[in-house]
């Protein structure tokens, strides 16, 4: 992680921003060990194909769990399109809300863009690395952060759950 500025910039499966950072964590008695096991057991479940999810479920490493998630039956990439980065925030906040230590770091990133400086990656994130000048103007990224969308929404989430727990207190 590297801020410069108002940008919190991130890349590789070491960051703890990654989706391919290994953490555990659960949602609906599912267990998972990174947000991309996640968003691809998400993907296989969206289009109904049951045996992919659960083999998604089975591979440890996340570039196995992504090459599984580019196998995936009756995949719809308008479908896949309109619910994607609502379901990577979903994996983040879980991700980020079940570990106390990643949580902190996440809510201290508040007031910062979140920028995913993947020089390879157009969608999920800049296509830009974080020593390249123009990954400090938004304009000029290549690709559409959409992975940084997806975690500033759950550090939003999370800073709701800080703010309504405040107001319980009084």
């Amino acid at each position: 992680m590297l801020i410069k500025g108002h940008m919190t910039f991130f890349f590789s499966e070491k960051d703890i921003f990654s989706n391919w950072f290994i953490s555990e964590f659960e949602v609906k008695g599912v267990q998972f060990n990174c947000v991309e096991q996640f968003m691809m057991f998400c993907k296989a479940k969206l289009f109904r194909d049951e045996s992919l999810a659960q083999q998604i479920l089975a591979v440890a490493h996340p570039r196995e769990q992504k090459a599984l998630g580019r196998k995936i039956s009756n995949y719809d990439d308008a479908a896949w399109c309109e619910r994607r980065v609502r379901i990577v925030a979903h994996g983040c906040y879980a991700k980020f809300s079940q570990n106390a230590q990643l949580r902190d770091a996440l809510l201290a990133t508040a007031g910062t863009v979140l920028v995913e400086a993947s020089p390879y990656d157009l969608i999920w994130g800049i296509g830009l690395a974080e020593n390249d000048p123009r990954a400090l103007n938004p304009n000029q990224w290549r690709g559409q952060n959409l992975l940084g969308i997806a975690l500033a929404e759950a550090r939003e989430w999370l800073i709701n759950d800080q703010d309504s727990r405040t107001c319980h207190r009084d």
